[in-house]
């Protein structure tokens, strides 16, 4: 083979690596939730960039808001995934716990209906964690390949 072809080759090769987009992903390991703005501000940044996300152990809480931020086709599940999901609520600067029924209602509203429909025949969002994992998950959610 002679140079001038190797030089073509390796050159054909950056650019095909150049075009063909790199498929990130932003993976959750454990993640036990928290203040729902800093939640919602990072996965609309994830929405934005394209990335795929893999919930790969415990999505608690305030961490299912990527359910209803990021495109269900960009999510997918191992076996170690497990979403937990509870009514809304608030502390105040006491430490006391309020519950926040109407964002409760509005959080429940905008998951995506087979998400909505596992948590309305489980009694709805209240102060019970309610977890789906395993089976259920995976009939909502692909597995990751």
């Amino acid at each position: 083979m002679g140079i001038a072809l190797i030089k073509l080759i390796v050159v054909a090769a950056a650019l095909v690596a150049a075009i063909v987009p790199v498929r990130a992903e932003i993976r959750i390991l454990a993640s036990p939730g928290g203040q729902v703005g800093p939640f919602l501000e990072l996965f609309d940044r994830v929405r934005e960039s394209g990335e795929r996300v893999v919930i790969d152990g415990p999505c608690l809480s305030a961490c299912t808001l990527v359910l209803m931020t990021v495109p269900a086709e960009r999510i997918c599940v191992t076996r170690r995934a497990v979403l937990g999901f509870h009514a809304a609520r608030s502390i105040d600067g006491r430490g006391r716990i309020y519950a926040e029924p109407e964002a409760s209602i509005a959080v429940h509203a905008a998951y995506p209906a087979p998400v909505r429909d596992w948590i309305s025949r489980r009694g709805g969002l209240n102060s019970r964690l309610l977890l789906l994992r395993g089976r259920e998950l995976a009939a909502i959610y692909p597995r990751c390949r």
